[in-house]
């Protein structure tokens, strides 16, 4: 990884966005961070090795070159502390690998623990663990474009050293190309073998027109566009035209934000005891964008925002008999891509 792709990692993981400068810009700049609106210039200095000398030599070197309102910031695979007292007391900044990041300016004091550059392993198997899946839905609900790392974990909020990472895997397997475009339908069926399953079983479905409910858990209705319930599987598949029947008073399956809306539905919805009949069921999106890019389609007649054709797809593909039988057949309306 290159020096800016480095020390805009570091900044992604406290929450702070910088943005590296293409070559042939003024004053030497090679990051812009934005610290609230407020944009800091920084020039990038590399090496291997930051020793007290070797701190004061840059301090009087490359500071007085630098524009006053330009930051330097050493990235080095090791920054000695008499170098790092060295750097702060002349208003400069260093990024040792080993996993700190340092930056004092008048008006901007940093002094962080990152993650560890030199102890980050190799990823051997792309779709492990909740980034995998992330990063590979991502790809999968808009397989034909070229995507850049930084774009990409920006849009996910994650790290661009891991979603690169995790891009790189999916090139060794053959599942994207070097755009990081999507290849065939090999990404698809390799996520549904991932795909989680587990769901919590309700005695009833929440009403949309009860106003108790609508809030306590966070149903999302007065937004469609906003995170909130998203019906999936069964349901979802018949509003989108797969072939496939739906009756009515048959189990809804929905996606929901987060684990305490689980435990808010089971009290207020009532759980099922062994031997009933669920008429609905709830679990956690296994990834963020089943709940954040719902769908509103003006002729759905159950009236619940649906989640993305993907994750639909995703879980009608558990059921290796009728559901892949629907997936053979179902090509989604409405300009979504088929990826199965």
């Amino acid at each position: 990884m290159d020096t800016g792709a480095l020390a805009v990692d570091a900044f992604a993981q406290l929450n702070i966005t910088a943005r590296t400068v293409g070559a042939g810009h003024d004053g030497g700049v090679d990051l812009v961070l934005d610290l609230h609106g407020v944009e800091t210039p920084v020039q990038l200095k590399r090496r291997p090795l930051v020793t007290e000398d070797s701190a004061r030599r840059l301090c009087s070197q490359v500071l007085p070159t630098l524009p006053a309102d330009v930051a330097l910031i050493v990235v080095s695979d090791r920054v000695t502390a008499e170098a790092g007292r060295v750097l702060t007391r002349n208003q400069a900044g260093y990024l040792d690998l080993r996993g700190r990041l340092v930056l004092h300016t008048p008006h901007v004091v940093i002094d962080a623990q990152v993650e560890p550059v030199t102890k980050r392993p190799e990823r051997s198997d792309a779709l492990s663990g909740k980034v995998g899946l992330e990063v590979a839905t991502a790809l999968l609900m808009e397989p034909n474009r070229p995507t850049a790392v930084r774009a990409l974990a920006r849009q996910l909020q994650r790290s661009p050293s891991t979603v690169s990472e995790v891009l790189k895997a999916l090139r060794v397997q053959r599942l994207i190309d070097g755009d990081n475009s999507v290849l065939d339908t090999g990404l698809f069926w390799g996520v549904a073998d991932r795909w989680p399953t587990v769901r919590v079983p309700l005695a009833s479905p929440p009403r949309p027109g009860d106003a108790s409910n609508t809030a306590a858990l966070k149903l999302g209705l007065e937004d469609p566009h906003a995170p909130g319930w998203a019906l999936t599987d069964s349901a979802a598949a018949a509003a989108y035209g797969a072939p496939i029947a739906f009756r009515t008073g048959q189990v809804l399956d929905f996606f929901v934000p987060d684990q305490s809306i689980v435990r808010r539905a089971t009290t207020l919805l009532g759980g099922v005891e062994h031997g009933r009949q669920a008429r609905a069921t709830i679990r956690v999106a296994p990834v963020p964008a089943a709940v954040t890019g719902r769908v509103d389609l003006p002729a759905n007649p159950l009236e619940w925002p649906l989640t993305h054709p993907l994750f639909v797809a995703l879980d009608l593909a558990q059921d290796t008999g009728r559901g892949r039988e629907i997936l053979a057949g179902w090509t989604p309306e409405g300009g979504w891509t088929r990826v199965w």
